[in-house]
C-alpha cells in the first residue's frame, strides 16, 4: 500500500498517544442490548485519551472504513496476480473403446500436461492494475478522514458533557441563591415589610429555575448517552476544562485555511483518486480494441491423439506465443467506453461538490473559531459585571433601596451570563478541532494540547 509520510506519522503518533494497536486489527463489538465493554479494557472513561481509545476500539465507522482497506490491498492483489505468470497442470485418465468397423479396440488412455502462461501486452489488465493502486489510495485517505472525524466527534461529544455539567452546577447556584432570595422575602413578608406580590414574584422565580434545572438534567444525561454511544464506555468524573487555559487564537486569514483545505483535505484527496480511477477506467474499455498476447510454454505426455484415437506414448514440449485480435463485438465494447466516460463525468462533478461543500465547512469553521473567542472574551467581561450587580444589587435590597424584582433579575443575568461565558469557551474548542480537521491538519499534537488544558476534578 502507498502511505503517505504525513498520514503513517499521524498514524504512528497517535498510536503511542493513544496506547492501542493502530493497524487494522479486528475488535469483537458488544451486541446491542448488553453493557458495552470497550476492547481497551474501559468500563468507565473520565480522561479525553480514555474515550479517545476507546472509540478507536469500538466505532463501527472504524471498522467499516478498515475493512475497506483490506478490500483494497485484495483487490490490488487480485489485479497484480493476473499479470505474474500463470501455471496450470491437467490431467485425465480414461477407459475407451474404439469401434472402427473392422475392430474393435479396448485401451487406457492417459494424458497429463502441465502449462505455464504470461501475459506480454494486455492493456485491459495493465489498467486494472492501475486502477486497484489508485483505489486503494483512495480507500486509504477516507480511512484518514475517518479517523480525525471519529477523534473530533469523540471530543464535541465530551466538552458538550462538561458544558451541560457547568451549566447543571450553575442552575444549583443559581436555584440556592433565588431560594434563600425567597425566604428573605418571605420572612420581611411574614413582618409585614414587603408586599405579598413580591412574595409571589419570588416564587415564580424559583419555579422557573427550578424547571430550567430538570431541562438541564435532561440534557446533561443525553449528552452522557451521546458520548457512551461513540465510544462504548460510561461517563464518570469527567477532566474538567481549566479557569486559566490559554486556548490559542487562529492565525492566517480564512483564504489560508480554504487553500490548506483544498491541498489537505482527505475527502477531497480521496475523490481526486476517485477521478483518476474513472479515468482509468475508460483507458480500461478502450483497451478492448487492443490485442493481447500471451506467452504459452506447455509439456503434455499422452498416448492419446485425435479425438481419443490410441497412439504411442508421446511426449510434446510446446513454446509459443498467443495473439488475440478482436475485430468486432457488437457494438459493446463502444457502449463500455460510453459508459466509463459518463462514470467520469460523474466522478468529476463529484469531486468539485466536495471541493465546495469543503471551501463551505472550513470558511464555516473559521468564522466560528474567530466569533467564538470574540464571544468567550465579551461573556467573560459580562458574567464579571453581572457578577458585581448582582452583588450591589444585594446590598441595596438590604438597604432597601432596590426592589425585590430587581434583585431577582439581577441573580438571573448573573447565572445566565456564567452559563453563556462556559459555552463560549467550549464553543472555541470544538470549532477549532472542527476547522483544523476539515483543513486536514489535525496532528496528534492538537490532541495532546486539547488535553493539557484538562485537569482531574479531583485536583480542582
Amino acid at each position: 500500500m502507498k502511505i503517505n509520510r504525513k498520514h503513517l506519522t499521524t498514524a504512528v503518533s497517535l498510536s503511542v498517544l493513544l496506547s492501542v494497536p493502530f493497524g487494522l486489527q479486528s475488535a469483537e463489538l458488544p451486541s446491542l442490548g448488553s453493557d458495552p465493554v470497550s476492547p481497551a479494557g474501559l468500563t468507565i472513561g473520565e480522561s479525553l485519551e480514555d474515550f479517545f481509545t476507546a472509540a478507536l476500539d469500538y466505532s463501527p465507522r472504524m471498522r467499516i472504513v478498515e475493512e475497506g482497506l483490506n478490500i483494497g490491498a485484495a483487490r490490488k492483489q487480485a489485479a497484480t496476480g493476473q499479470l505474474l505468470p500463470q501455471v496450470q497442470a491437467n490431467g485425465s485418465l480414461s477407459d475407451n473403446r474404439r469401434d472402427t468397423g473392422i475392430e474393435v479396440q479396448n485401451f487406457d488412455g492417459q494424458r497429463y500436461s502441465v502449462q505455464l502462461s504470461q501475459v506480454l501486452f494486455n492493456w485491459r489488465a495493465f489498467s486494472a492494475r492501475k486502477q486497484a493502486l489508485l483505489v486503494e489510495d483512495q480507500l486509504e485517505a477516507q480511512y484518514y478522514y475517518e479517523l480525525a472525524t471519529v477523534l473530533t466527534d469523540v471530543a464535541d461529544r465530551y466538552f458538550t458533557v462538561l458544558q451541560a455539567q457547568d451549566a447543571l452546577d450553575s442552575i444549583a447556584s443559581e436555584l440556592e441563591a433565588v431560594q434563600n432570595q425567597l425566604d428573605q422575602i418571605q420572612s420581611l413578608y411574614d413582618r409585614q415589610l414587603a408586599q405579598i406580590t413580591d412574595l409571589y414574584q419570588a416564587q415564580a422565580s424559583l419555579a422557573a429555575v427550578r424547571s430550567q434545572q430538570l431541562q438541564l438534567q435532561s440534557e446533561l444525561a443525553i449528552a452522557e448517552e451521546s458520548l457512551r454511544s461513540v465510544s462504548g464506555i460510561d461517563v464518570g468524573d469527567l477532566y474538567q476544562l481549566q479557569a486559566d487555559a490559554e486556548i490559542p487564537e487562529v492565525e492566517e486569514n480564512i483564504d489560508y485555511w480554504a487553500e490548506q483545505a483544498r491541498v489537505n483535505n482527505q475527502q477531497i484527496e480521496a475523490s481526486e483518486y476517485a477521478l483518476q480511477v474513472a479515468d482509468e477506467r475508460i483507458s480500461e474499455r478502450r483497451g478492448s480494441y487492443m490485442p493481447e498476447v500471451s506467452f504459452i510454454a506447455q509439456r503434455q505426455d499422452s498416448n492419446l491423439g485425435f479425438d481419443n484415437a490410441p497412439i504411442s506414448q508421446t511426449d510434446t514440449t510446446y513454446y509459443g506465443l498467443n495473439v488475440s485480435i478482436p475485430i468486432y463485438a457488437g457494438g459493446a465494447n463502444r457502449a463500455r467506453v460510453s459508459e466509463a466516460k459518463s462514470q467520469r463525468n460523474i466522478a468529476e462533478n463529484e469531486l468539485r461538490q466536495v471541493e465546495l461543500e469543503t471551501n463551505e465547512s472550513v470558511r464555516t469553521a473559521y468564522l466560528q473559531v474567530q466569533s467564538s473567542a470574540s464571544r468567550t472574551e465579551s461573556a467573560q467581561i459580562l458574567a464579571e459585571s453581572t457578577a458585581l450587580s448582582a452583588e450591589a444589587m444585594q446590598q441595596g435590597f438590604n438597604l432597601g433601596v432596590v426592589t425585590s424584582v430587581d434583585l431577582l433579575n439581577a441573580l438571573r443575568d448573573q447565572f445566565q451570563a456564567e452559563r453563556d461565558f462556559q459555552r463560549a469557551r467550549y464553543e472555541h474548542v470544538r470549532y477549532l478541532l472542527q476547522l483544523k480537521r476539515e483543513a486536514g491538519l489535525l496532528v496528534p499534537a492538537d490532541l495532546i494540547e486539547v488535553s493539557s488544558w484538562l485537569t482531574d476534578s479531583a485536583n480542582q
